[in-house]
């Protein structure tokens, strides 16, 4: 490998296009000048990119935004970023967001932490939300992981001093990496008690890989954690 080489970024996530309406197609194109963030590398002025100031909550892979438009419509004071790579998904939320008039949602279209990394400033979120990410269950593939201890950290510091961090997963293994990984963050408290799962919150709407999930038998395992002030 020569010096100027880079390793090769291991990704959460595999684009996966699939099926795209018309009218998600439209609302990409109409509609994301609206409610749209362009990937980059410098950092997003919040309140310009909101036209106001207020406590920014993001979700990370919002899939078809069923729970970010919910929590959005039923908390107008909060302003609801969302990241997603599923286009259609993208589309979808553009569409829900135009015809309920939701203008406190803000969407980025690109890999999370490239997001987190260049456009989010440390301290600016008030709250962040992990629903139900890609469980990758196969070993050998449990790196893909979006849960990782650096990936954890990277969040956590742009999370204000006691912000809320929220995960769901309905894989009950990911869930215990998960528990292992934010109970290992320093600057991360339990909000449920050490080594708890918290118990479902009812401000989280019930998604559609939930109910999927539920329909297959499986369970659901909730986590709830805050960020520390520092050498708390």
């Amino acid at each position: 490998m020569s010096e100027l080489a880079q390793p090769r970024r291991i990704r959460s996530f595999v684009r996966r296009e699939g099926r795209m309406t018309d009218a998600q197609r439209r609302a990409l194109v109409d509609l994301w000048p609206r409610y749209g963030i362009d990937a980059g590398k410098l950092p997003i002025d919040l309140r310009a990119v909101f036209g106001r100031s207020a406590p920014v909550h993001l979700e990370i892979g919002f899939g078809n935004g069923d729970a970010l438009a919910t929590m959005a419509a039923s908390h107008p004071e909060n302003n609801y970023l969302g990241i997603e790579v599923h286009r259609p998904g993208v589309g979808g939320l553009l569409r829900r967001c135009a015809a309920e008039q939701l203008e406190n949602v803000r969407v980025i279209s690109a890999d999370a932490k490239e997001v987190l990394e260049h456009q989010i400033t440390p301290g600016s979120l008030a709250a962040a939300y992990i629903f139900f990410p890609d469980p990758w269950p196969k070993k050998r593939h449990h790196k893909r992981r979006l849960v990782q201890p650096e990936f954890v950290a990277l969040l956590r510091e742009r999370m204000a001093i006691g912000g809320i961090l929220r995960l769901a997963t309905d894989w009950e293994d990911y869930a215990q990496q998960m528990l292992t990984v934010l109970s290992a963050d320093s600057g991360l408290e339990n909000l449920a008690g050490a080594g708890q799962y918290a118990a479902r919150p009812s401000e989280r709407p019930m998604t559609r890989f939930e109910k999927r999930g539920a329909r297959l038998g499986h369970g659901a395992w909730d986590l709830a954690f805050r960020r520390r002030k520092p050498d708390a």
